[in-house]
């Protein structure tokens, strides 16, 4: 803007130049030039439009939506309700933490093996879905976690499998790029005694694939493990010695610290109203979750 004004100051002292310089008067005059009331007002002008569309892109990018990324398929955590609608305890939480942050609260579900790469692109604001901070601390930022679990095998419960040593030259399950499939990285004496290791993309195809006999156990999140079971009133059970212990929390990429602290504080609030233990109890009848205490 402030170049078109110096074109147009130049162009006037060519114009009285050239009628300087021939012999008789420019039979034409130059327009005046603009006067420095006139330029600065323009330069306003732009500038206000500038800044506009600035504001307007940055309100497009947000868009005053909370867009929270998870699984379909991990109930009890996020799954497809018998309505059609996600539902589940941490959209719950999620869709209550929005509420309190006056956003709309928009639930994605993602495939869980591209879950970094949703969240790099900016297609969904944080993870929240039964998401183990455990193994996972620098890769991206996190809430204070707000549960805790374990990674436990499932077997039928006539299976003859009492515990992990019975496990040798069975075939086992588990869910692709999951906590389950880590800590069993973390074992390779045991998981060197599998017959077959194999990995699924989400637990209900594990569970029926167990209850099909496809497979003689699977490795998973024992809240999820005791909500599947429960659910499908199925004759398995959760062996006693657990493969590890974790903590769930919310995960934000990295260096998203001005949105995981209002979060933070939503799930802060939330546990010293009792709304957290009142989700809580709805989904697993009791208060699991760890936040002030």
């Amino acid at each position: 803007m402030k170049k078109r004004a110096l074109c147009a100051a130049l162009a006037s002292v060519m114009a009285l130049s050239l009628a300087a310089c021939g012999s008789k008067p420019a039979e034409t005059t130059a327009a005046p030039a603009a006067t420095a009331a006139e330029t600065e007002a323009a330069e306003s002008s732009e500038e206000a439009e500038e800044t506009t569309e600035e504001e307007t892109a940055a309100a497009e990018s947000t868009g005053g939506t909370f867009i929270v990324g998870f699984d379909q398929d991990f109930p009890p955590m996020g799954f497809v309700g018998n309505d059609g609608e996600f539902t589940g305890f941490d959209l719950e939480l999620a869709q209550e933490t929005a509420k309190r942050l006056g956003l709309e609260y928009k639930p994605q579900p993602i495939a869980w093996d591209a879950k970094d790469m949703e969240l790099e692109a900016g297609n969904i604001d944080c993870i929240w879905n039964g998401f183990t901070i455990t193994g996972r601390e620098d890769d991206y930022t996190w809430t204070e976690p707000y549960m805790a679990n374990t990674q436990v095998f499932v077997v039928a419960n006539d299976s003859g499998i009492a515990g992990q040593a019975d496990l040798a030259g069975k075939v086992v399950e588990v869910q692709a790029d999951s906590s389950a499939e880590a800590a069993l990285k973390e074992v390779p004496e045991l998981t060197g005694s599998f017959k077959e290791l194999l990995t699924t993309a989400d637990y209900n195809t594990a569970f029926m694939d167990l209850e099909q006999g496809a497979v003689d156990a699977i490795a998973m999140d024992v809240i999820v493990a005791g909500y599947q079971i429960q659910q499908r009133n199925a004759d398995f059970t959760i062996l006693e010695d657990s493969l590890s212990a974790e903590e769930y929390g919310v995960g934000f990429k990295k260096g998203n610290e001005e949105l995981r602290d209002k979060v933070q504080a939503a799930l802060e609030e939330m546990a010293a109203d009792g709304t957290l233990k009142t989700i809580s109890e709805k989904w697993f009848g009791e208060d699991v979750t760890t936040i002030g205490k």
